[in-house]
């Protein structure tokens, strides 16, 4: 959780130019953080292993092991440790390879502190436990499904046998599945199929996909969809959440199938299945 009076947030800050290491450091010292910093991929590696951080950020082009590097070995690793990238690499292309790489986020250099700071508290919020959720109009991405609806995806109890091991959810408990648009999601497993394939998502990707499938049919608005995944609105700015659509949208996207997520133009994002 983000630095309180009765919590400490431990940060791996991994970034080979000094200057911003040095800098960045101080900055999130007194912005109430517990900082480790290095100069370089290998470092960052070992420092993960001894001491396990709440956070992780992680320069992109470092000598040696680059920070995608670190990142996919964690990940490889099973550690799914928060990851903000730094990266003076601005081409959608290189933020997706990034987030192919298992990252949490990113920030562009030169970037304003506090825009690393409201990301890193989005990132520690979305990594602690979740309270229990309040009646919203809009449903968000919470590890219980909400009753069943009429008009609402569907959650059912019974996609599969029990312990099936062909790919295909099984049935430990009744309600535990959210169902859209050809899509059926597990929240406590954080698994999701799309038919029978199985899709590997990020963090992001996962909760991105939730949240869309508990309000199929319903046009989210950009400030909705950065208030219910990142707990920030970034403005209108920002690619942040086009470039998760759209790596979303490549592992949603099968051969003579529709389209499942649909830009509504001007205003955000809707998921339905024409």
């Amino acid at each position: 959780m983000p630095p309180t009076a009765s919590h400490t947030p431990t940060v791996l800050l991994a970034e080979d130019d000094r200057a911003i290491r040095n800098a960045l450091e101080r900055a999130l010292i007194l912005e109430g953080y517990r900082v480790t910093a290095v100069a370089d991929g290998v470092e960052a590696l070992a420092q993960a292993h001894r001491s396990r951080p709440d956070v992780l950020v992680l320069d992109v082009m470092m000598p040696g092991i680059d920070g995608l590097q670190v990142c996919r070995m964690l990940r490889a690793e099973g550690d799914r440790t928060p990851v903000l990238m730094l990266t003076a690499l601005v081409e959608t292309a290189d933020r997706i390879a990034g987030l192919d790489a298992g990252a949490d986020d990113y920030v562009v250099k030169p970037f304003d502190v506090e825009e690393v700071f409201a990301r890193l508290r989005a990132l520690l919020r979305r990594a602690a436990p979740a309270p229990a959720p309040a009646p919203e109009s809009v449903e968000s991405p919470t590890r219980e499904p909400g009753p069943k609806t009429s008009g609402t995806p569907r959650n059912s109890g019974t996609p599969g046998t029990p312990g099936t091991t062909d790919g295909r959810p099984g049935d430990p408990a009744a309600g535990r599945f959210v169902e859209a648009a050809g899509l059926r999601m597990d929240p406590r497993a954080r698994r999701a199929w799309r038919g029978r394939r199985e899709l590997e998502l990020t963090r992001t990707e996962f909760e991105l996909l939730e949240l869309l499938i508990r309000n199929a049919g319903v046009v989210l608005d950009h400030s909705t969809i950065y208030d219910r995944i990142w707990g920030y609105d970034f403005g209108p700015g920002s690619k942040n959440l086009a470039v998760y659509v759209g790596y979303l949208r490549r592992k949603l996207d099968e051969p003579g199938a529709p389209q499942l997520i649909h830009t509504v133009r001007g205003v955000g994002y809707v998921l339905r299945e024409d």
